[in-house]
């Protein structure tokens, strides 16, 4: 099949979160079982900047229309592979900036201009390259609108340009909100600024485009989908989502067990497997001596995420007193809000032999902590896949998490079931995370449990191999369906 996927990041080439990781394997895990992929993404400074951009070439002049105006802009192509091609879309005074979508205070205030472009750009794009896909498939706020425009141009020119239409929600927290004035750059007639359009409260809603105008709508797990129909998930959106609920599919995320393999990390300074296992204790040792701290009696917890009220950062602060009174090390890495950030460092400032902080995004960190942690902890407020309760399992650490999203899709609970059991899983709340600590550290006390639980986990296939079957068919049933 011919596929074009379009979103606003992708490992490796830029990335701020999940996003660019999902959309970088899901790409490459296509392309290795056959299919034509293309991926469109806006020409930021750190790509135009790249060793791999030195080989891209020009391929077309686009001149888009963004309300009143035409704005000029390029095509280039980087050619990735066999089947394999990543198109840049060029506009300097839009993408060449030091972030992808603001500040760490603010988002800049043309994102409704660079994004409407971007997405019209993409379009235009495919018209003028002659792509002709099988699957468009777009990716959360930033390509809302992208269905919507191909359809329109589609009915301009009477060329065909995608048979069919997908959109992922990554995140539905993060919709795309503009101004209701926002509407006039996308030319679109008025009928569009509607509730059964881009209509929402008085402004309009970007990622609605991709529910209401696109022929299948995605979430990254089947939890997450189900979750999204109601008040509690929905943001605002559940009965624009409850329309769609018949095109509605979950598919949980896969992970790149190539780069996230304990075997052959080359972050770590030593190797372990499912079948050899001695090395998981020196890059506990590895850690702990890195941050700072000494092994205790309990065991090490690790955790990585943006520290926003939504990776429940209020939960853990309230429990901090658990690693303390059970002498345990707690590892924690990640930005965010800054009164988080605060107070993270005052209890790792008044607990330095039982907490440390890391306030930064590491690549290396996140792996370092992956491998020498006992447990990971993700109590997460609401979690539409998420990945590293995966990395976990992977590396022989066990998830203690929130069943909310897909961590319930991809956790096994080991109270519940200690038979099959991968990790633990508590209710998203103060009183069942602390049960959910306690429970931890009874398995950790039981060694031969905990020992089995580990090998469990790391024998689970989180690779994308399975998942991107699951699009083919999905693909190819949408397309032949007809």
């Amino acid at each position: 099949m011919k596929i074009v996927h379009a979103a606003s990041e992708m490992f490796p080439y830029v990335k701020t979160g999940g996003l660019a990781d999902v959309c970088g394997s899901l790409f490459k895990s296509l392309a290795s079982v056959g299919h034509d992929v293309s991926f469109f993404l806006p020409g930021y400074r750190k790509i135009i900047e790249s060793k791999e951009f030195e080989s891209a070439k020009l391929k077309v002049v686009l001149q888009v229309e963004l309300g009143e105006q035409f704005l000029r802009g390029e095509v280039w192509a980087i050619s990735l592979g066999k089947r394999q091609t990543l198109y840049i879309i060029r506009r300097d005074e839009f993408y060449d900036r030091a972030n992808l979508y603001g500040t760490r205070e603010r988002d800049y205030d043309d994102n409704d201009r660079r994004f409407i472009y971007f997405s019209k750009a993409v379009v235009q794009a495919m018209r003028l390259l002659e792509i002709k896909a099988d699957i468009l498939h777009c990716h959360d706020w930033q390509t809302g609108l992208l269905p919507l425009f191909l359809r329109m141009t589609e009915q301009e020119t009477g060329r065909s340009l995608a048979l069919k239409t997908f959109f992922s929600i990554h995140n539905l927290a993060f919709q795309g909100l503009f101004p209701r004035s926002s509407f006039k750059l996308t030319n679109l007639s008025p009928e569009f600024n509607a509730i059964d359009g881009l209509e929402f409260y008085e402004q309009i809603s970007m990622i609605k485009g991709g529910i209401f105008f696109s022929d299948k709508v995605m979430t990254v797990s089947p939890n997450y989908a189900r979750e999204i129909l109601t008040s509690e998930f929905g943001c605002g959106l559940e009965g624009a989502l409850k329309v769609r609920e018949d095109d509605l599919v979950g598919i949980a995320n896969g992970i790149d067990m190539d780069v996230w393999n304990p075997k052959k990390d080359p972050y770590l300074l030593n190797h372990y497997s499912v079948n050899d296992l001695s090395g998981k204790e020196l890059c506990q040792e590895n850690l702990l001596k890195k941050v700072g701290l000494k092994k205790g009696e309990g065991p090490v917890y690790g955790m990585v995420a943006r520290l926003t009220e939504q990776k429940g950062v209020d939960l853990l602060l309230k429990r901090m007193n658990f690693f303390v009174k059970n002498d345990c090390r707690l590892v924690v890495l990640g930005k965010g809000d800054p009164t988080y950030e605060k107070a993270l460092r005052r209890w790792a400032k008044s607990h330095p032999e039982h907490i440390a902080i890391c306030v930064l995004l590491d690549e290396e960190m996140s792996h370092l902590i992956e491998a020498g942690s006992d447990f990971f902890i993700m109590p997460s407020i609401f979690e539409p896949c998420g990945l590293n309760q995966m990395y976990s399992q992977r590396y022989g650490t066990l998830p203690l998490v929130s069943g909310v999203g897909g961590l319930k899709d991809t956790v096994i609970d080991v109270v519940s079931d200690p038979e099959n059991g991968t990790g633990v899983v508590f209710e998203p709340n103060d009183l069942a995370f602390k049960q959910g600590l306690e429970d931890s550290l009874e398995l950790f006390a039981d060694k031969k449990a905990f020992d089995h639980t580990v090998l469990r986990a790391m024998r689970r296939d989180f690779s994308w191999k399975r998942v991107t079957s699951e699009y083919e068919a999905l693909y190819q049933d949408s397309v032949y369906s007809d």
